[in-house]
């Protein structure tokens, strides 16, 4: 018994040294609509596969829709495999790494021997599909990734028992200042659809003499488009209470683009009072953006709020950075549990020798 014991540890340490252990990633299926947590597994998965690790994106259904349409096809060309009537087939020595929001999927694969890792991009989000009084621990998890300090912090706080790593988003490369004037254009990027329709109906009403002013709503863009766009812009309104990390407000500071926008319940490690214009109450919201115009007609809106939102963004543009994170962590998280393989090898070849 021993014996057969020992080969199947043999083979897990092989296979964590060779790099032949399966990582899946659980992703959202989105239908196709842009989301930046979304990119955001997907830039991890992507970087582990270009450095030799086995990733595999996971999804629920069969008719899971991809996302070749909004990011490109070499996202796409990862493996994937969906999970819909079938057993995950899951050996020790491979890693799950599951977002906040499947509590539901972490309690279905407690009792697995794999390594367990959750993803929680949203502290709002954590706790929706777990059930009163249970944590990520009393499913197994014992590891976190999460996108800063701030949330790293506030999750610590509730979630005992679990260690916490940080990888901070990157900003995709494409997001670069405009080398044309803008249009007058606002780029509005809204959680709600009904907050984006909101803001743009009781600004017409109140401001009647700036119909000329376009909103674009930026919901459903590929990321090329995506930057294209917010180039064309000379505003950005962003609204989304239940962001940890904020990448629109850094891809519209890229491309040179100021930014209106309501301070989420958590506010964003970069927000300071110098690289944007951030306001508290939702309703001020088209006073100020009238506000904002005016100064932009007037061309009162100061140079330093541009360099501020250049030297903002630059920190976060650092695709090379990122990958190195998530390689170190990884690599870390494999020496780990080959060193825990070894441990249980020792220890049962000393019993074999014993006996």
């Amino acid at each position: 018994m021993d014996q057969e014991k020992i080969q199947k540890i043999e083979k897990s340490l092989e296979n964590l040294k060779n790099k032949e252990s399966r990582i899946y990633f659980l992703v959202q299926d989105t239908k196709g609509n842009p989301k930046a947590g979304i990119k955001y597994i997907y830039d991890m998965a992507l970087s582990l596969k270009n450095n030799g690790y086995n990733t595999i994106i996971i999804h629920e259904m069969k008719d899971y829709h991809g996302v070749a349409d909004w990011l490109g096809q070499q996202y796409m060309d990862l493996p994937h495999q969906e999970i819909e009537g079938q057993n995950l087939a899951l050996s020790p020595d491979d890693f799950v790494v599951i977002p906040e929001i499947y509590g539901h999927v972490m309690e279905q694969i407690k009792n697995f021997p794999c390594g367990k890792i959750v993803l929680c991009q949203s502290y709002d989000h954590m706790l929706e599909t777990l059930a009163p009084g249970v944590n990520w621990t009393q499913h197994g998890f014992y590891k976190c990734i999460t996108t800063s300090e701030s949330q790293k912090k506030m999750l610590s706080d509730i979630m005992k028992g679990t260690s916490f790593d940080i990888v901070e988003p990157y900003i995709y490369e494409g997001f670069t200042k405009k080398d044309k004037p803008s249009k007058p254009i606002i780029s509005i990027h809204t959680r709600e659809p009904r907050d984006t329709a909101k803001i743009i109906k009781t600004f017409y009403l109140k401001y009647p003499q700036y119909r000329w002013i376009t909103f674009r709503d930026m919901r459903g863009i590929t990321i090329k488009d995506f930057s294209k766009f917010l180039k064309d812009s000379f505003l950005s309104v962003w609204v989304d209470n239940e962001s940890a990390f904020g990448t629109y407000p850094l891809e519209s500071m890229s491309s040179g683009t100021p930014v209106i926008a309501k301070v989420p319940n958590m506010q964003p490690v970069w927000m300071n009072e110098e690289n944007g214009v951030w306001i508290n109450n939702l309703n001020e919201m088209v006073d100020v953006i009238a506000n904002f115009i005016q100064n932009w007609l007037e061309d009162n809106i100061s140079e330093t709020l541009y360099d501020n939102m250049s030297s903002t963004s630059s920190t976060y543009k650092n695709k090379e950075k990122f990958n190195s994170t998530v390689l170190e962590l990884f690599d870390e998280y494999f020496t780990t549990r080959k060193d825990s393989f070894q441990e249980q090898l020792d220890k049962l070849k000393i019993t074999e020798e014993t006996n």
